[in-house]
């Protein structure tokens, strides 16, 4: 049994900044499970970035936190039209299948979570009165401010753009959570909710925020910017070549996002993995591949491998980060030989989500509707030929036309004919003159 100091440290490790820790050390000290949600809003495909999240999440359920996973739907409808009516049931189901099977490729038991779908609750009446509470508390540069570096920012921003922070604060209090997790660009969401609750006459809640990877090109990794990212569903050709043409300059780690990942993603999961083969009781097997990211043989302790060949001068393991950085910085440690090592974690992490999708009939149907091909045509239903006798005389079949002038002589049928011959066998013989 963990004691409380040993929880806090599981919750808070590997985070960039955390608000409100006194809160959760006076839970944990109470002998209670606290509460926390992560949520997303079901916008563009989701990257590789997500994993960030998705792993600590491990860490909230070792030390008993009861998490909640939000599908913000109207989130994702408010946010300057990123994700159209239509399409925003259809990518809410897109997101929780994803999700799922990055939760059950790594292990961790989706069991332990709570799937909640924003619009089950935010649509109520109770909800959108305290909104309208919010509306007429907030300033228009407070709401503003807040959603600066989440919601989309444009020249004539919409108002619903100004909802967001409000209705994200609001989450906490209708999803009874103690703390919310996110990243670290909520920073500003995050303080808003501390301000404005108690203004409702509602708890502050505590706030968890991990760091950013940045994406390929340097800057914010973003589902809207194909270049800045790796989806899940990416072939291996694809990851491959997009992390060949990642910002990687040699020496420089800063907004290195080839670098950042290994730190983020690849040596926490592999902290997942080692945990497994020592006996973890909460993790589950996982799927696919389950080796750690080092080479056989490495030395005990190790979190990371960078494979090379002997003629290149072999393997390098690391004990830690901070010496792979050093290594990068001081250019002992080659950008191509970082990019390939993640190239091919990252493949071996996006194998087993891709088989479940590959056996997914249901995923797949999601995916077609949650993001249709912009550049696919409707297919025009051809007109059945309806036949229309020609008029009399006309058509392929009728007598070719007199010439110009003349009048057009018709044969007799045998019906005129017939008759005719009846007709003349009645007229009485003239005499012989």
């Amino acid at each position: 049994m963990s004691t409380a100091d040993e929880k806090y440290e599981l919750i808070t490790r590997r985070l960039q900044e955390v608000l409100g820790g006194d809160t959760i050390k006076a839970i944990l000290d109470e002998g209670r499970s606290p509460k926390c949600y992560w949520g997303t809003a079901p916008t563009g495909r989701p990257h590789i970035g997500y994993f960030v999240p998705l792993t600590k999440i491990a860490d909230f359920l070792h030390a008993d936190v009861e998490v909640i996973i939000l599908l913000a739907d109207v989130h994702a409808f408010l946010d300057n039209l990123k994700a159209p009516l239509e399409l925003v049931t259809h990518r809410a189901n897109y997101y929780e299948h994803l999700l799922k099977a990055v939760f059950t490729s790594l292990g961790i038991p989706i069991s332990k979570l709570r799937f909640v779908l924003g619009s089950t609750y935010q649509l109520s009446k109770e909800y959108n009165l305290d909104n309208y509470k919010l509306c007429v508390t907030v300033t228009e540069h407070d709401a503003k401010k807040a959603g600066a570096e989440v919601v989309k920012q444009v020249e004539s921003p919409l108002l619903s753009g100004l909802l967001y922070p409000g209705l994200q604060a609001l989450d906490e209090e209708y999803l009874g959570v103690d703390m919310q997790f996110g990243g670290v660009d909520q920073r500003k969401i995050f303080t808003f909710a501390e301000h404005y609750l108690p203004k409702l006459g509602y708890a502050k809640r505590a706030h968890l925020m991990n760091s950013m990877v940045p994406g390929l090109a340097g800057g914010k990794m973003s589902s809207s910017d194909p270049d800045s990212k790796i989806d899940f569903l990416d072939t291996p050709e694809a990851v491959r070549r997009k992390i060949k043409k990642a910002f990687c300059e040699e020496g420089n780690a800063e907004e290195n996002g080839v670098l950042s990942f290994a730190e983020a993603v690849l040596i926490p999961i592999n902290q997942l993995r080692h945990e497994r083969q020592k006996g973890d009781a909460l993790l589950e097997a996982g799927l696919g591949d389950q080796k750690p990211f080092v080479s056989d043989g490495a030395p005990e302790g190790t979190v990371f491998t960078i494979e090379r060949e002997e003629k290149f001068g072999g393997s390098t393991h690391y004990q830690s980060f901070a010496d792979m950085k050093a290594d990068f910085i001081s250019k002992a440690l080659h950008p191509k030989d970082l990019k390939t090592s993640v190239a091919n974690g990252i493949i071996r992490l996006l194998e087993p989500i891709q088989q479940q999708f590959k056996t997914s009939e249901e995923w797949q149907k999601e995916e077609k509707l949650a993001y249709p091909d912009p550049n696919a045509k409707d297919k025009k239903k051809k007109k059945e030929k309806v036949y229309h006798p020609p008029p009399p005389g006309k058509g392929k079949n009728a007598a070719p036309s007199a010439p110009s002038g003349d009048v057009p002589v018709v044969a007799p049928g045998p019906e005129v004919v017939h008759a005719a011959t009846e007709l003349a066998k009645q007229q009485p013989e003239t005499p012989a003159s």
